[in-house]
């Protein structure tokens, strides 16, 4: 199914939808916003989201074979579900790709995004990510502080951030 732009799409038992990303702050899956991806490194609103959210590290990664390396390996790990301690935070500057996030039955939800979206993933969220079919993304990595790359790969419910997660999600029932 083809979409446009800064729409998701569901997945549920076989049937799909999708909801304009404006009708949704993603809830329990995370925040998101479009930008301007064209003026991204002289962008006021992004500078208020950064300086309001405190993201005060960031680089750009190329997902494409050309540029990334071991681009085969690093398309697995992304996909390979998995959590972080800390927010996941991606704007993307050119290409496309899905987010596969967990909702509160553990059923997948596919984010699809695109250039000048940007989505922030709550610490302790199941997610994997993956290019589509044009095999080409550039992103924009936001982080508080110092970067943290340490995906742990499902089952990794023991973790605290996982725990307020699910807390998290079990208030908004």
């Amino acid at each position: 199914m083809s979409m446009k732009s800064s729409q998701f799409m569901f997945l549920c038992h076989g049937s799909s939808w999708s909801l304009h990303l404006g009708s949704l702050t993603c809830g329990n899956t995370g925040v998101c916003c479009s930008l301007d991806a064209d003026k991204y490194e002289n962008d006021p609103e992004l500078e208020k989201i950064r300086r309001e959210r405190n993201y005060s590290w960031m680089d750009i990664i190329t997902i494409c074979k050309d540029k990334l390396p071991n681009y085969e390996e690093k398309i697995k790990m992304f996909y390979e579900e998995h959590l972080h301690l800390d927010d996941e935070i991606r704007y993307i500057l050119d290409g496309s790709g899905y987010f596969d996030v967990r909702d509160k039955e553990d059923k997948w939800i596919r984010i699809f995004m695109e250039k000048g979206d940007m989505i922030t993933l709550p610490a302790g969220i199941y997610h994997r990510f993956t290019v589509d079919e044009k095999n080409y993304a550039k992103a924009m990595r936001l982080f508080v502080g110092e970067p943290v790359w340490t995906a742990y790969n499902r089952p990794a419910d023991h973790f605290e951030a996982r725990g307020q997660y699910m807390k998290f999600l079990a208030q908004t029932a």
